[in-house]
């Protein structure tokens, strides 16, 4: 089953609404907040690549380098391939992430397909893309193919936030993390919504794109 579709505003307003009433933290989180933005973006090669790009680096980084990657035309599996890595490291990929963009693009990825697959089956997918992991595979489903009930445990700001709201010693951890998110269900992606939004407030700095 792929469950429910985050599609419009009025999507991420119902999950506010039952968060808040199943959380009294959650509640005390929007209360600050205000509503939370949609977030939703295309499906497709060029949306991965962009979750490549933003791993394991500041909004503000990430966004340059995809800037530069648009202006070059970096947006089709077919633009990469011919594209040599260091030409690649040129625009601002790493060594590494340059690697990564070539193995997406030869990787021949379904996207259609995923759209209609559940939730474990599009991780798996793409988790055996060499340079996509599990948290670049569930930022995609959350918010190309707007799933619902995802979460991403392992994001630093979303353990940050966290940490904050429920007022813990220390950032939990990502299993610990991925466990206290099953509280969230079916609506883990509003949740994380809602975290990021809170952690926006509290670092005054963004923690997603």
């Amino acid at each position: 089953m792929v469950g429910r579709i985050i599609e419009t505003a009025d999507c991420v307003a119902e999950g506010v609404e039952w968060l808040c009433a199943a959380d009294p933290a959650m509640a005390r989180a929007y209360a600050l907040t205000g509503p939370l933005p949609l977030r939703r973006k295309p499906d497709g090669f060029a949306q991965l690549l962009n979750a490549i790009v933003s791993q394991q680096v500041s909004v503000a980084s990430a966004n340059a380098i995809w800037a530069r990657l648009e202006a070059a035309g970096m947006l089709t599996p077919g633009a990469v391939q011919t594209t040599a890595e260091d030409d690649l490291r040129a625009l601002g990929l790493s060594r590494q992430k340059a690697r990564y963009a070539k193995a997406l693009a030869d990787a021949g990825i379904d996207f259609a397909a995923l759209r209609d697959a559940p939730n474990d089956q599009v991780i798996a997918a793409l988790t055996a893309v060499t340079g996509i992991g599990v948290w670049t595979a569930e930022i995609y489903a959350m918010f190309s193919l707007g799933r619902a009930d995802v979460f991403a445990p392992g994001d630093l700001a979303l353990q940050e936030a966290t940490r904050i709201l429920y007022d813990l010693p220390e950032r939990p951890r990502e299993k610990a993390l991925r466990g206290m998110a099953e509280r969230w269900s079916p609506w883990r992606s509003v949740a994380a919504r809602m975290l990021w939004a809170y952690y926006r407030l509290e670092k005054q700095r963004e923690g997603i794109r």
